[in-house]
């Protein structure tokens, strides 16, 4: 078999990675500039939590790999479940190197009126985990290790890059996919967590944005990179199929549920009562998505389907994540209700049905992810939090962050799938996309 150049030379980068780490002199156990507490600050509770938490949002990542590998035809099943599964293996070893630096290291930005605000963090701030060590940080998770909310963080940005694959299965170069993957977590993801959930970020400290486990960081990123793909890429060959197993999607399902609870309950970063809050929040509102998906589907004749069931499951899940901390179980139940309606609606609309995006991402991600983030400004509790409680100037923010985002999720995400071509042909021939991608791109086939 022949051995391309780019394989080459991805090889002697992942072997330049394995050694580099090598060569920086570890500080994981000592203070450095101030930033850090002393070890008698660490709550063992917090940390047996978080510990918990940052297992299941692993989960997260394998189950979406069923999720999506039951949707596809038989021939692209194994090709779409290793797009999801092979980013625990990618952006962790970019995380440890710079994602988390670039996403919570020293704010890089600029200054209004004496006050910083910044867009991403100092690459080298903690290179290959530098000063990553058992010490809480002085701002962030202050009572947990520091090494354990960057491996918390770190399970986030694995799964943001896999759920775009749904948009372009079937159809796009897999070694192409790693190198827009790479290029997607170092442009877009980490300068949106960083303006986000740093406490000197932009989105954060002059936007006021609430986000409290990812709405905007990685739902809206994920569905707004999926529509960019879609159109880019362009339509399948045989644009419909048959999904290939749907006990796959409802155990991917279920897996998904199951680690969305470390996903928004874990990023309280403690074990406390907004984490309990988050742990309701979640559930009652997939519940509500799920139920009001599958009646809306027969009000609308269609039947009423497992694949429905778990589609409008996940939408819950997306639309809560962003207020889940921040709402009532009531409230979440009336989120979970809405977003089911107006992402099933999205779905079945005509002129986004002319985008071939493969599983619907930006219909239930991006359509949740941004009804998540309106809701949140809604609902949210607290003095002059959300337009509810007074919080009129907090939900303009919202609204003008919401528009921001979009624009730099979409553009850029665009510019990058042509950057990536530009290297590295991005769809797959036709011959290939013919035969399907599990024999043509990984020389194997689901039985």
């Amino acid at each position: 078999m022949k051995i391309g150049l780019k394989w080459i030379v991805s090889f002697c980068v992942i072997t330049l990675v394995a050694f580099g780490g090598l060569f920086w002199s570890p500080a994981v156990d000592s203070p450095d500039a101030g930033d850090f507490l002393s070890e008698d600050k660490i709550v063992g509770a917090d940390v047996a939590w978080i510990l918990a938490a940052a297992g299941l949002v692993l989960l997260m990542t394998p189950g979406l790999s069923f999720f999506y590998g039951g949707m596809v035809g038989k021939k692209n099943v194994i090709s779409t479940m290793l797009q999801s599964f092979i980013a625990l293996g990618v952006i962790s070893i970019l995380w440890v190197v710079v994602g988390f630096s670039l996403s919570f290291g020293d704010s890089l930005g600029f200054e209004i009126n004496g006050v910083h605000y910044g867009i991403i963090g100092n690459p080298l701030s903690y290179p290959f985990f530098n000063h990553v060590g058992v010490l809480p940080h002085k701002m962030m998770a202050t009572t947990i290790p520091f090494v354990l909310f960057a491996l918390f963080q770190m399970k986030f940005a694995v799964i943001t890059p896999a759920l775009i694959t749904g948009s372009f299965a079937e159809r796009v170069r897999f070694i192409s996919y790693l190198l827009f993957m790479v290029l997607f977590s170092i442009f877009i993801y980490t300068p949106l967590c960083h303006m986000v959930w740093h406490p000197d970020g932009l989105l954060n400290k002059y936007f006021g944005i609430r986000d409290f486990a990812g709405g905007t960081v990685v739902h809206m990123s994920a569905g707004f990179a999926a529509l960019a793909g879609a159109m880019f890429l362009g339509n399948r060959k045989n644009p419909h199929h048959e999904p290939s197993n749907i006990p796959y999607v409802l155990l991917g399902t279920g897996m998904l549920w199951f680690g969305w609870f470390g996903f928004n309950a874990g990023s309280a970063l403690s074990a406390n009562a907004s984490a309990a809050m988050a742990f309701g929040t979640t559930t009652i509102a997939s519940a509500s998505a799920m139920m009001t998906w599958i009646f809306f589907d027969r009000i609308n004749g269609r039947s009423v389907s497992a694949l429905g069931a778990c589609i409008g499951a996940v939408v819950g899940l997306v639309a809560i994540t962003p207020g889940c901390g921040f709402v009532s179980i009531p409230e979440s139940l009336f989120i979970g209700f809405l977003a089911a309606v107006v992402s099933n609606l999205m779905m079945n609309w005509k002129a986004l049905k002319k985008i071939d995006d493969t599983l619907d991402v930006f219909a239930c991600h991006g359509v949740g992810g941004i009804m998540g983030m309106i809701l949140t400004a809604v609902f949210a509790h607290g003095e002059n939090a959300s337009l509810l409680h007074g919080g009129i100037g907090v939900f303009a923010h919202h609204m003008a962050a919401l528009a921001l985002v979009s624009a730099f999720t979409f553009f850029g995400s665009l510019l990058l799938y042509k950057l990536t071509d530009s290297i590295i042909t991005l769809r797959v021939s036709e011959e290939s996309e013919n035969a399907g991608l599990d024999l043509s791109q990984h020389q194997e086939s689901f039985r």
